[in-house]
């Protein structure tokens, strides 16, 4: 199987767990949120090839965080979703801190994980402070430009401020993320290829989250904690 394919499926079943999740309440998707910051920054070591562009392993959860805190500011409104989007950072530096902690103990003779463990989890500062920085700046504009965008149409077109408050807030991660983490690192010609495979990577996910906000509005979708 193709990582395209991979990729498209991959995407579907990450959008569908953020729906699952908002059908099961809104601490289910708080809680789903904070799993994919985690797990973002692990997959993020990940290096592959999608439709022709070097990309990064994380991108994937990292776009369903943006369907998820769409999902909250949608129909729990502005101060839920900041609040998922705050709780996800504190886990992410508690995930940080937690890993470095693992790291400090000497294993003993049986131990079998420990290089493998330093490989995933030493630290390049500048990254991952550029990495939290990046996260915390991006959702607080998506769910000001998802509210922003639904008072000014007066609650209509759903699929413009999910779109555009996730196109134009992406847009900043991929470029504020790039060159905090890599300015004088990569050659200028190289940061821009990077942003741009980022960004067209995440449209495509965004694009295909189009479909499960709009999902969310069916009765059969109401969350259980508003039954």
């Amino acid at each position: 199987m193709s990582n395209n394919i991979i990729f498209i499926i991959y995407s579907i079943v990450a959008l569908g767990g953020s729906l699952f999740s908002f059908k099961m309440g809104r601490i289910w998707l708080c809680a789903y949120i904070a799993a994919c910051v985690v797990l973002m920054n692990i997959f993020v070591l990940k290096q592959m090839t999608l439709f022709g562009m070097a990309v990064t392993g994380g991108n994937v959860l990292y776009s369903s965080i943006f369907l998820s805190s769409d999902l909250l500011t949608e129909h729990y409104g502005k101060k839920v979703a900041l609040q998922a989007v705050r709780i996800g950072f504190f886990i992410s530096v508690f995930f940080v801190i937690a890993s470095q902690f693992i790291l400090l103990f000497h294993p003993n003779e049986f131990d079998f994980i420990q290089d493998s463990f330093l490989e995933i989890f030493s630290l390049t500062p500048r990254i991952v402070a550029a990495s939290m920085l990046s996260y915390l700046l991006s959702q607080h504009l998506d769910v000001y430009l998802f509210e922003k965008i639904k008072d000014l149409s007066k609650g209509r077109y759903l699929w413009l401020r999910n779109n555009l408050s996730t196109f134009l807030s992406q847009a900043v991660d991929s470029v504020f993320f790039t060159l905090a983490a890599f300015y004088g690192v990569f050659a200028n010609n190289v940061i821009w290829q990077i942003i741009l495979f980022t960004y067209l990577v995440k449209l495509i996910v965004a694009l295909l989250d189009t479909p499960f906000i709009y999902l969310s509005k069916l009765e059969i979708m109401k969350p259980l904690d508003k039954n």
